[in-house]
Order: structure tokens, then C-alpha cells, then sequence
């Protein structure tokens, strides 16, 4: 069973910043990408960003530019740092790891 800390959401104006912190551990075994993804209400899950476990990362069109995803694959632990929020970046944020999914952190960006 994989057990996820999921932390640094928040209520930030538009323009603001904050950080992500994920951390796995439990029956992780090896984990190749570590993905954010990210639900805002009343739409589908989509992928925010991933790292491979060689560095390379993607990043969706909407956050490309504002959004720097990293990780220390030593401690099973992964960041998102998000700048220049917007309101459409309202959205519960989660760090799947192997399939378990947490409870993901909510982050509200006013306007």
C-alpha cells in the first residue's frame, strides 16, 4: 500500500505563488514518472506536468511558463512550484504514485 502527503494548497490571489509538496512511501517500488494532475469543478481530471526519472519534464499549454515541477527521487518526494496563478487554476491538485491516488490539496485563486 503506497501512503502520499500532499500539501500546499491554499487560497492565493491571481498573480500569486505556491508550492507543492508531494511525498511517497509504503510499497512504492520503483517509480519511473511522477505526474500532477489537477480537477477543477465541474470538469475532467486533466495532467498538469510530469518528470521521468531522468529529469525530462512535460508540462500542459495551460501552466507551460508558470509551473516548474522537480523532484529527489532518494526521498520519493516531488514539487510543483506554481507562479503567476489565474482563477482558471482553481482546483483540487493530486501526486498519484503507481495508481494510489490522495486526497489531492485544494488551491483557489481569486481574481
Amino acid at each position: 500500500q503506497v501512503q502520499l502527503v500532499e500539501t500546499g494548497g491554499g487560497m492565493v490571489q491571481a498573480g500569486g505563488s505556491l508550492r507543492h509538496y508531494c511525498a511517497a512511501s509504503g510499497r512504492i517500488g520503483s517509480i519511473n514518472d511522477m505526474d500532477w494532475y489537477r480537477q477543477a469543478p465541474g470538469k475532467q481530471r486533466e495532467l498538469v506536468a510530469f518528470i521521468t526519472g531522468a529529469g525530462n519534464t512535460y508540462y500542459a499549454d495551460s501552466v507551460k511558463g508558470r509551473f516548474t515541477i522537480s523532484r529527489d527521487s532518494a526521498k520519493n518526494t516531488m514539487f510543483l512550484q506554481k507562479n503567476s496563478l489565474k482563477p482558471e487554476d482553481t482546483a483540487v491538485y493530486y501526486c498519484p504514485v503507481n495508481g494510489s491516488w490522495g486526497q489531492g490539496t485544494q488551491v483557489t485563486v481569486s481574481s
